[in-house]
């Protein structure tokens, strides 16, 4: 069975007012901020479907007739969507964040539900019991921060910034887990010590473009800017541009990231897709709660070489359905589907999918009739369901589904 799928939108501070209103159609006259349009079943912001001349809510579409699911997606994870398929428009950097393994989340919730802390608190960091991996595909240039760089890298950069060097030291001497967690712990005078000569030597070149973008000092004058951070409220997160590998991805690659790893977007537009959680430990560069004690707990610090998901090449491929790979992925598999005026195309969705037209216009095939669907258009698509594709107007789609 094949039904029309209708999305959330999530009105976030750091989102852009342009990128997705144009990319759906959609009018946005205030200059409101269209930050993500979710595709999925998660309990807090659920798609539509379109059931009987009606749109009801999937997860509510679901918990009635499970059996959309499939045998082997509930064997697994149970009568749940276990995904979430994002469009993200990021213009101003998000906060340093990572997701708990499930072992951890379901700990940290039960203890949270245990301490009487409600869902919708704003110190609240355990949303849900599910884990978060997750993984991107840039539609433009993207920026972000990606795991820990190299322990040599790191020293070796630290050292080359005067203020920053006895860091350097102390790595050398007490290992970067005890250090991190003293520079998230800073005070106030400690953070200007080692930010503010930084500020004052690169603010000129930064002011005038001469900054690289592959330039820690870049980003910490971009995100004080962008933030609107006073000097005087210094954020620890700004260390992190020393600490971490900053990453550019063009328009088609990507990257994904598991449990543990410290991450954040700086800028950009991209395809998401996670595990369908919203449990997010912040680590700086937000307004929103910072929970240290649990970010020490669980952070990754294991030395990372950003591994990048390669663009697709459709020369390359003997089919018009190509799979990103994501070996590490076991609650979501991304697949992009290629289509011409009048190509026909035919797969079998073995799981529970979601099918996002990103550009062009096709017509899925139901036998009696068929569904139309142009760019910013989607179907939830149940399990062992046979598509038949036929397309109207050049483009790409892309279907979230299990691996």
């Amino acid at each position: 069975m094949i039904f029309k799928l209708m999305g959330k939108h999530q009105h976030y501070n750091w989102g852009g007012a342009d990128f997705i209103p144009t990319w759906l159609k959609l009018e946005n006259n205030n200059g409101q901020p269209y930050a993500e349009y979710w595709l999925g079943a998660h309990r807090s912001a659920p798609s539509l479907v379109e059931f009987e001349q009606k749109w009801l809510p999937l997860d509510r579409l679901l918990d009635t007739a499970p059996e959309l699911l499939g045998d082997e997606g509930r064997a697994k994870f149970g009568n749940e969507l276990p995904y979430l398929l994002k469009i993200l428009d990021v213009k101003l950097p998000l906060s340093i964040q990572l997701h708990p393994t499930k072992s951890q989340a379901e700990q940290g919730f039960l203890q949270e539900e245990q301490q009487g802390v409600p869902l919708t608190a704003s110190h609240r960091t355990y949303k849900d019991r599910n884990h978060k991996p997750e993984m991107m595909i840039a539609l433009s240039d993207f920026w972000l921060l990606h795991g820990f760089k190299p322990l040599t890298q790191i020293i070796q950069d630290l050292q080359n910034i005067a203020s920053l060097a006895p860091l350097a030291e102390r790595i050398q001497h007490q290992g970067l887990p005890k250090v991190y967690a003293e520079i998230m712990q800073a005070d106030q005078p400690q953070l200007e010590q080692w930010l503010l000569p930084i500020i004052e030597q690169y603010r000129p070149d930064y002011q005038q473009g001469k900054l690289s973008l592959n330039q820690a000092e870049y980003w910490v004058l971009y995100t004080l800017e962008a933030m609107d951070i006073p000097l005087t409220k210094l954020d620890a997160g700004l260390l992190c541009f020393y600490l971490f590998n900053i990453v550019h991805l063009e328009k088609g690659e990507g990257i994904y990231q598991g449990a543990g790893l410290p991450h954040a977007y700086l800028r950009g537009q991209n395809i998401e897709l996670m595990a369908a959680s919203d449990n997010v430990i912040r680590g700086g560069l937000t307004p929103k709660y910072v929970d240290i004690p649990a970010l020490l707990n669980i952070i990754d610090y294991s030395e990372v070489v950003p591994k990048i998901i390669p663009c697709y090449h459709p020369e390359q491929q003997e089919s018009n359905l190509f799979l990103y790979p994501t070996p590490l992925a076991q609650d979501f598999a991304l697949q992009r589907l290629d289509f011409k005026a009048f190509s026909e195309e035919r797969f079998t969705s073995s799981s529970a999918s979601i099918l996002l037209v990103m550009e062009g216009s096709l017509y899925l095939d139901l036998g009696n009739n068929a569904i139309h669907l142009k760019q910013g258009e989607s179907v939830f698509i149940s399990a062992n369901t046979q598509v038949e594709s036929i397309g109207e107007q050049n483009g790409y789609a892309v279907v979230a589904t299990l691996p």
